[in-house]
């Protein structure tokens, strides 16, 4: 299944999507909802955060956390 997602401006409460050539459909789903225009500002101390544990999984994969123990250490410290 292929999904277009687009924001468009309404213009007399109507509004129009142009689909691209190669798309090919009879009928398609359409769900309207109201644009979210929020801008998310990620703090720099988590992009660093995650930058780190990135470099460490790179350096060593087997490193890595398994999930369920992951998830068993958060359970205890509950």
């Amino acid at each position: 299944m292929e999904a277009i997602k687009r924001i468009v401006k309404v213009n007399n409460h109507s509004i129009t999507v142009e689909l691209p050539a190669n798309f090919i459909a009879d009928e398609v789903e359409v769900i309207i909802l109201p644009s979210d225009k929020r801008e998310y500002n990620i703090p720099q101390w988590q992009i660093d955060k995650v930058r780190e544990r990135t470099d460490n999984y790179l350096k060593s994969p087997a490193s890595a956390t398994d999930i369920d123990d992951f998830l068993k250490e958060i359970e205890n410290e509950l």
